[in-house]
């Protein structure tokens, strides 16, 4: 019943009942990316950068040696001052699960009383929330902390949690009690909305959960839970293992289009002569691939980045097959119950073969080859325009402070809320470079907290992620003197997890009730400021992804609900993605833009350049064909002796595709989205779909609008998953036809996906 975390990082636990540099210019030196004077026009006056907003500026892009912490004060992680050292975590988890089974025992009696029956909902949430607090603290830890010691102690808090977690989700008491009251129309009618989309949640959990069967499968049930969660882990860290290096003679190097890094490995292989072993994902295997005129050294890349070991592609085979048997125990056909409709890539659409043939036109010409060679996986980045993602317009360097400062500004304009920095306490955070947010909302004050974990550094995890520490509750009539904690024999027991709820409880102002507020980490991997080196200055795919995981963190802070369960990102997975697409659109406008430059307080309306990019409509048509393999892999075939994991990617690229398999390679074990989203990854493509509609009917010609993004806030982000997610859409939209979510609307979404991503016309 735990509801899903947020994306990137978003291996929480699983969805079940119990589950878990300098300055910018001033704006008439802004230019077009063809260094041209572009026509600007004035449009509405900004918000001037705030005194907190600067010292974002200062806070992310000036180096600092030592702690950032407050040196007065002292507590543990995340403010909890019993979370001081690793062994305090196991206590804690067992604190938790003590006063887990005690909540567990009230709901079972509730049938005894009709007050206690109108509290099941509320009782079932909180003790989703007890649980869920731990674990996704526990999950951040195992993944972030530099402690060895400390992700031991998270790894058992987190199996231990999540192990009761699978027991609670095929207890057949907890579900009888949940049926009288769904089945009580007067309670359903007291409870309200809210309340029954969360039971209904809970509901729908229990009933895939093998709650219907006798007690030997449902104990089969919870172990091959447990078991999909071991080897889910076990996939995820292969997913980031390092690859064996690819072996480039010398002479294959010979007319590299970079002349500095290539420079550098012609000397260094003439100096050591020997052939040079590039390592994949270094920024040597990424030179070869963007400049290497011949095609055998990027052909051996691009096979030695996509290697896998049978240990590995066993791993995952043995994963998807255990989902499978799953669902055939709970008496579904498979694991993909949310099924992507074939048609999507059944056949490529006209843009992608356009763009194909327009790679294929450079081929021939560099080549000197007879008309329309293949293209091949290695050819891809060789033969894509070698500009890198750009802004519509030019900017100057962006540092990761100035663009933090940029985002504070934006949440001023839509929804009246900044981003402010403040002193973490010694102890609060798990390295020196997290710093510590405040965000404020300007009537309520502090709505939440973000802790931001942004520099590379050994044994942290790469990419991009948003990890849901905390979410929102309201927890004012949570009645605890009800679960007789008092018959516990030991009451220091359970006092760990006591003081741990009790930090969580805050009073907002203008707010009836106390509520949990959220508290979210943001995990990225940049590079970190130096003295000599200066502040971290962003490349603009960069900055796309800081905006897009703000997108995430602010639907967990703008998200205000009665139950934990369905609270900011705890919605649907194929609907909480599109808040943090809709981030990246708003960087298409140069009145946003505009706001990375702390000294103006005008917006500029201009009409951005266009730079049709070929590989764009390549890259989309990709996604859709790794939504089509999600499906595959999640489908009955796994079950036959014969699946190969292997031999249907190479089937799909080979018949749906448009560039070959590469007889040798096997991208699917670095596909971690297997894990996270299995079933679901089209995910993305849907809320592309959906964002691109959002963006082009409500912000496109006023995005910094307060009167568009407390709508936009009003309709989607307050209320989580909470409301039916099509009815949110409609009602954003203005397009009633969407809210039965049917076939209909479907092929609708569908239609704007091709449309809006691949470049068909008739685009309005």
């Amino acid at each position: 019943m735990l509801a899903t975390a947020a994306r990137n990082a978003r291996p929480k636990c699983p969805r079940k009942i119990f589950q878990f540099q300098g300055c910018l210019p001033k704006k008439d030196a802004f230019r077009s990316s063809s260094g041209r004077r572009s026509a600007v026009t004035q449009a509405a006056p900004t918000i001037p950068a705030s005194v907190d907003d600067r010292a974002l500026i200062t806070l992310f892009d000036e180096p600092r040696s030592g702690s950032s912490s407050s040196p007065w004060s002292h507590t543990g992680l995340f403010g909890h001052p019993s979370l001081i050292n690793p062994r305090a975590l196991i206590s804690l988890t067992n604190a938790t699960l003590l006063r887990a089974q005690k909540l567990t025992d009230r709901i079972l009696r509730a049938r005894e009383s009709r007050d206690e029956l109108l509290k099941v909902v509320k009782n079932l949430d909180r003790l989703s929330d007890l649980l869920c607090g731990v674990i996704d603290l526990s999950e951040l830890v195992r993944n972030a902390h530099p402690d060895r010691v400390w992700v031991d102690a998270a790894n058992h808090a987190y199996e231990a949690l999540c192990e009761f977690m699978n027991v609670l989700n095929t207890h057949v008491g907890l579900y009888e009690v949940l049926k009288a009251v769904l089945t009580d129309k007067d309670i359903i009618e007291y409870i309200g909305p809210e309340a029954i989309q969360t039971a209904l949640i809970f509901w729908r959990d229990f009933e895939k959960s093998a709650i219907n069967l006798p007690p030997d499968q449902r104990d089969r049930f919870v172990a091959l839970s447990t078991e999909i969660l071991v080897l889910g882990r076990e996939f995820q860290r292969g997913v980031v293992t390092p690859r064996p290096p690819a072996s480039i003679r010398p002479e294959e190097l010979s007319g590299l289009k970079d002349q500095g890094m290539g420079v550098r490995l012609k000397l260094q292989a003439r100096f050591t002569k020997r052939d040079l072993l590039v390592y994949p994902g270094s920024l040597q295997a990424q030179m070869i691939m963007r400049a290497a005129p011949d095609e055998e050294p990027r052909r051996r890349v691009y096979v030695a980045s996509n290697s896998s070991t049978p240990e590995q592609i066993n791993i995952l085979e043995t994963m998807l097959k255990k989902r499978a048997e799953l669902s055939r125990l709970v008496g579904s056909e498979s694991f993909a119950h949310l099924t992507l409709d074939d048609k999507m890539a059944k056949s490529p659409a006209p843009a992608v073969k356009g763009a194909l043939r327009s790679l294929s036109l450079r081929k021939q010409e560099h080549l000197n080859t007879p008309p329309f060679p293949i293209i091949q996986a290695w050819d891809r980045d060789f033969y894509c325009p070698p500009e890198p993602p750009a802004p519509p317009i030019s900017l100057p360097p962006l540092t990761l402070g100035t663009v933090f400062m940029a985002l504070s500004r934006l949440f001023r304009h839509l929804y009246g809320i900044s981003l402010r920095p403040v002193h973490a306490a010694s102890g609060e955070v798990w390295h020196t470079d997290v710093q510590k947010l405040e965000v404020v909302d300007e009537t309520q004050g502090v709505i939440g907290w973000i802790y931001a974990d942004l520099f590379a550094r050994r044994g942290k995890p790469g990419g991009a992620a948003h990890y849901t520490v905390r979410c929102s509750r309201r927890t004012d009539d949570d009645d605890e003197n009800a679960d007789r904690l008092e018959e516990i024999p030991d009451p220091r027991s359970i006092q760990e997890s006591i003081e741990f709820e009790a930090v969580k409880r805050h009073h907002l102002p203008k707010q009836e009730g106390v509520y949990q507020l959220p508290l979210v980490v943001l995990l990225c991997e940049f590079a970190r400021p130096s003295v000599s080196r200066g502040a971290t200055v962003l490349q603009w795919h960069e900055v796309n992804t800081l905006f897009h995981e703000m997108g995430h963190a602010m639907h967990s802070m703008i998200g205000r609900t009665e139950y934990q369960n369905v609270a900011g990102t705890r919605c649907a997975t194929d609907f909480v993605e599109l808040p943090s697409i809709l981030m990246e659109h708003f960087l298409n406008s140069p009145m946003v833009l505009s706001l990375f430059n702390p000294d103006s307080t005008t917006s500029l309306a201009q009409s951005p350049n266009h730079h049709i990019d070929p590989c764009h409509a390549i890259d989309t048509y990709q996604q859709i064909l790794l939504a089509a393999l999600d499906q595959i892999y999640h489908s009955p075939a796994v079950l036959d002796r014969n699946f190969d994991s292997t031999s249907e990617y190479a089937k799909l690229q080979n018949t749906r595709g448009m560039i070959p398999y590469v007889s040798g390679t096997s991208f699917q074990t670095q596909f971690g989205h297997l894990f996270g989203y299995g079933a679901t990854y089209y995910s993305y493509l849907l809320d592309r779909a959906i964002a691109s509609r959002v963006w082009g009917n409500v912000f496109s010609e006023d995005p910094l609008s307060r009167r568009l993004g407390e709508r936009y806030k009003d309709e989607i982000l307050r209320y989580g998953g909470g409301r039916d997610p099509w009815k949110m859409v409609s009602a954003i939209l203005s397009s009633p036809e969407l809210e039965s979510g049917d076939a209909e609307a479907m092929r609708i979404v569908g239609h704007w996906r091709i449309e809006d991503e691949v470049g068909l016309p008739g685009r309005h």
